[in-house]
């Protein structure tokens, strides 16, 4: 038995990283794989995880558009579309999009003959082909000239005013906390998530000590009469769960687990959502265990986004 404090990370050091990259470190949080990757493991993870339809990996990879649109009945037809999940901000005939590979690839199978759905998708295609190559329309791409589409760059997007730097700049955490808090945290929307699995983590493997991970509770004082309690009872669910692991797999040894399991949460979000987040998990209100990792991370956010937090 393991008993750790509970933490976070910003992952900003995958804001300058392939999209690639971004999503296949996201992705083998899953299932604690992370021992897997190298140079060459990206592009095979990230094609299996499109063409399997793996959908919530694939939002961990947002990028943002600018699309400059000669007839304006086409900018009518991309919103007749009602595109889900992208955050649109319209300058005449001019637009910036932001979304996920997920929003842009379901644009693409629900809409392939919108002008500027063709464009934006067929832009990403010649940068990622890996992305589309299972859902390319049957007659290609129409590469229509009066339609321009440019990548905007993470430093110009930090660089939008307040409201739209809201909208567009997402950032992605990891957080190490029990199973209470995730249940907390995933209810939000719109955010994308992904997290460990005790379905397929067997904590019974050597790359995890043999041994089952918990976190330490906020609420009792190491060595009262109440922490004792607590750290019988981890003890006893960690032997039952390892006695069941010799006769049953994964997903039915994890139906004795307690919510203070330490698990691995990656939440990906706008600066928009993120500020609920803080508005409504930062107050005297919330969960304890909660406002001892929101707290901290929202003065981390105020440091980094101070038009924006301040």
């Amino acid at each position: 038995m393991k008993v750790v404090t509970p933490s976070f990370e910003v992952l900003d050091n995958l804001d300058t990283e392939s999209l690639a990259v971004r999503i296949e470190f996201c992705g083998r949080i899953c299932y604690k794989s992370e021992d897997k990757i190298d140079r060459e493991s990206a592009l095979p993870f990230v094609s299996k995880m499109a063409e399997h339809g793996h959908n919530s990996v694939l939002e961990m990879g947002v990028v943002t558009l600018e699309v400059d649109c000669i007839n304006e009945n086409q900018l009518t037809e991309l919103f007749l579309t009602q595109p889900r999940y992208l955050q649109i901000n319209r300058d005449r005939n001019r637009l910036l999009v932001t979304g996920s590979v997920r929003a842009f690839r379901e644009l693409l199978m629900f809409h392939p003959d919108c002008a500027v759905v063709d464009a934006m998708c067929a832009h990403l295609n010649k940068r990622h082909p890996y992305f589309f190559s299972t859902i390319l329309p049957k007659n290609g791409f129409s590469a229509d000239g009066s339609i321009r589409v440019r990548k905007v760059q993470l430093d110009e997007v930090d660089q939008l005013p307040a409201d739209k730097l809201l909208k567009h700049r997402h950032i992605a955490v990891k957080f190490i906390v029990n199973r209470a808090i995730t249940h907390e945290i995933v209810r939000h929307r719109p955010c994308s998530f992904l997290q460990e699995s005790q379905r397929y983590c067997r904590y019974s493997d050597d790359k995890f000590g043999s041994e089952v991970t918990f976190i330490k509770p906020m609420f009792f004082k190491e060595d009262s009469p109440e922490y004792e309690i607590w750290r019988k009872a981890m003890l006893d669910t960690e032997q039952m769960y390892l006695q069941l692991l010799e006769t049953s797999t994964p997903q039915a040894a994890r139906t004795v687990l307690p919510n203070s399991c330490k698990t691995e949460l990656i939440v990906y979000a706008n600066l928009a959502e993120w500020s609920h987040i803080f508005k409504l998990r930062s107050t005297k209100a919330a969960e304890p265990s909660m406002r001892e990792v929101i707290l901290p991370l929202q003065e981390d956010f105020s440091q980094r986004f101070p038009a924006v937090f301040s």
